[in-house]
C-alpha cells in the first residue's frame, strides 16, 4: 500500500470534513441575506425612531434566519425626506421613514392628519390613527406605489419657536419669517395668519436660524432638544397647533415580493418598535420643557381659539375642504368635529 497516497486522502478527507463541518456551524445569519434592503430617515441617530427601528432592524436579521437584512441611514444620509419619497418610489431605495405630510407631494390628502387644531389631545389622535381615520390615510400610501406600515409614530404636536419675541396672538404672526415644511398645507397655513413662510428642509433649519434667514419655526418640543434648536431660538409659544406623525413604509413592489412569512417577521417588529418609540417619545415630553428652561427658552401658553378663528375668516378651512374632497373631510370630522 502506497502510504503517500494513503496520508493525502486521509488529509483531503480531513479538510473537507472540516469545511463540512464550519459551514454547518456558521449561524444562518452571519451569511449574506437573501433580501437587502436600504432604510432611510431625516431623523437624527439618536431619535428614538432611529434607536427603536435598529432594534427591529436586529430582531428581524435574528427572527429570519439572516435572509432579511436592513441596514440604516438616518440622519438625512440619503438625501432630503422629499428625495427619499422619490427614491423609495422608483425602488433605488426600499423603506423609510416618512412624514406623514410629504405625502401631501402625490396626493393633497397626505397631509388631512395636519389640518390645523383638528386633535386637541394625543388621546383624540391616537382613536384617530389606530382607528377607520389611519386606515384611510394608508390607502392613499397604496395608490402611490408604497406600502405604510399599520402603526404610525408620534412626531408630536407642533409647537412655535420665534427668536425675537413669544407668539401670544394671531397679529404676532405678521410678517414673521417662519420656516415651514416642504408641504402645502404648512405653507397655506402662515400665509393665512399672516406670516411670510420659507421652505426649508429639516437638516438645514439650524443653520438657516443661526444665519437668521428665518426667524421663527415650529417643530415639536423633542426636536429642540434632539437637535439643539434652543441654541438659536429664545422663546417657546405652546400653541399646538397640529400634530404630525410618520409612517414607516415601504416601496409597494419590494414589500410585495418578500415572502409572505418575512413580511409577518417584518410588519410584527417595525409595528412593535413604532410603539416603543410613542412610549419613548410621551416620557421624554415629560420632561422636556423643564430641560429647555434650564437651558434659556422662555415658554408661554396662548389661547389656541383665536388662531382656529383667524383660519376660518381667511377663509383656510373651507379651501382645504375643498382640496381633500368631502369623504376625507368626513373621515377627520369623525374624530375632530366640525372644523369649517
Amino acid at each position: 500500500m502506497d502510504t503517500s497516497i494513503s496520508r493525502r486522502k486521509m488529509i483531503t478527507g480531513s479538510l473537507a470534513a472540516g469545511a463540512a463541518l464550519s459551514t454547518l456551524a456558521i449561524p444562518r445569519f452571519a451569511r449574506a441575506a437573501e433580501f437587502n434592503y436600504k432604510f432611510g430617515s431625516s431623523m437624527a441617530p439618536n431619535h428614538p425612531s432611529t434607536v427603536r427601528n435598529e432594534e427591529a432592524f436586529k430582531k428581524i436579521r435574528e427572527e429570519s434566519g439572516g435572509r432579511v437584512d436592513i441596514q440604516s441611514f438616518p440622519g438625512g444620509a440619503l438625501g432630503s425626506d422629499i428625495d427619499m419619497v422619490s427614491q423609495v418610489r422608483s425602488g433605488a431605495m426600499h423603506f423609510m421613514y416618512l412624514p406623514q405630510g410629504h405625502l401631501s407631494s402625490m396626493d393633497p390628502r397626505g397631509a388631512l392628519h395636519s389640518v390645523p387644531f383638528a386633535f386637541k389631545s394625543y388621546d383624540d389622535v391616537w382613536a384617530a390613527m389606530d382607528g377607520d381615520f389611519g386606515a384611510y390615510l394608508r390607502t392613499i400610501y397604496t395608490k402611490v406605489g408604497l406600502h405604510a406600515f399599520e402603526k404610525a409614530s408620534d412626531h408630536g404636536f407642533m409647537q412655535m419657536t420665534t427668536r425675537t419675541k413669544p407668539i401670544n396672538t394671531p397679529d404676532d404672526m405678521k410678517g414673521l419669517k417662519v420656516r415651514a415644511s416642504v408641504v402645502p398645507l404648512y405653507v397655506s397655513l402662515f400665509r393665512s395668519l399672516g406670516a411670510s413662510p420659507v421652505a426649508i428642509p429639516f437638516p438645514e433649519l439650524y443653520v438657516a436660524l443661526q444665519t437668521r434667514v428665518v426667524d421663527a419655526q415650529t417643530n415639536p418640543l423633542q426636536l429642540l432638544e434632539i437637535a439643539k434648536l434652543y441654541e438659536v431660538q429664545s422663546f417657546c409659544s405652546l400653541t399646538s397647533h397640529t400634530w404630525e406623525g410618520y409612517y414607516n413604509c415601504a416601496n409597494a413592489k419590494v414589500w410585495a415580493s418578500l415572502p409572505t412569512d418575512m413580511q409577518a417577521i417584518v410588519s410584527k417588529n417595525i409595528n412593535a418598535a413604532t410603539l416603543l418609540a410613542r412610549d419613548d417619545l410621551a416620557k421624554f415630553n415629560v420632561t422636556v420643557e423643564a430641560n429647555l428652561k434650564t437651558k434659556g427658552m422662555t415658554f408661554n401658553r396662548p389661547d389656541r381659539e383665536p388662531f382656529r378663528v383667524a383660519l376660518q375668516k381667511a377663509g383656510f378651512y373651507k379651501e382645504w375642504r375643498e382640496k381633500f374632497g368631502a369623504e376625507a373631510w368626513g373621515v377627520l370630522e369623525k374624530y375632530a368635529g366640525g372644523l369649517a
